[in-house]
């Protein structure tokens, strides 16, 4: 796996310079949200030399229940991502990207990774909407929503820029958000690899079974 090191303080930095606004990826003002990467460079996954710690939310799931991250995902291989269920192209390629890497894995290893998608469009993203977009993707999938300020606070935490769901130009409402998604290890619960949108399905699929076992892609 191509990998670079890059300290956990300079993503914070740099993160309100790294908003992607979905389905807008005409407006040059908006660039993609993978931080000190090279253009061009290829790069996939960035290892944090100081993971981030995991952000403390309680959010309600796709259930209606409230849900603890930082106690539910607990010694489980977690991955986060935030996102909105009306996004016509990133956020449904990511989590499909995963949901396709996923299932080589072995079932035991499926079953303990949590994959988790925190919306950053509450709003719109109800318990219910999220529990059908996410079952046509990977039914194992956690979504979560809530007051908006928690969820910008937590994306925060974590270097994502996070911003009110607005009206585009065209009068369409947007979701205009960091695109990261933040690997979790089972073994000391930190934040410790980044993927930014151009992470494939091969990408994936090479570093999942390291992922799960608190290893190094």
């Amino acid at each position: 796996m191509r990998k670079k090191t890059i300290a956990a303080a300079t993503l914070l930095a740099a993160a309100t310079l790294t908003l992607s606004a979905c389905g807008s990826s005409d407006d040059s003002r908006s660039p993609v949200a993978v931080v000190s990467q090279e253009s061009g460079s290829g790069k996939a996954a960035t290892v944090l030399d100081q993971p981030f710690t995991k952000p403390d939310l309680v959010l309600t799931d796709t259930h209606g229940k409230k849900y603890d991250l930082r106690k539910e995902t607990q010694g489980h291989p977690t991955l986060v991502y935030f996102g909105y269920t009306h996004c016509p192209d990133i956020c449904p390629t990511t989590m499909s990207n995963i949901a396709v890497a996923k299932k080589a894995l072995p079932k035991a290893e499926q079953d303990d990774l949590k994959v988790v998608f925190v919306t950053t469009d509450p709003g719109r993203d109800t318990p219910t909407e999220l529990g059908k977009w996410l079952k046509g993707i990977d039914p194992q999938f956690i979504g979560l929503t809530g007051d908006f300020a928690t969820v910008q606070a937590g994306a925060r935490s974590l270097g994502i820029s996070v911003e009110p769901t607005k009206k585009d130009k065209n009068g369409k409402l947007v979701s205009v958000h960091g695109t990261q998604v933040i690997a979790f290890s089972p073994k000391t619960n930190g934040g410790y690899l980044l993927y930014g949108e151009d992470a494939t399905v091969d990408d994936y699929t090479k570093d999942l079974p390291k992922i799960v076992k608190g290893a190094n892609p």
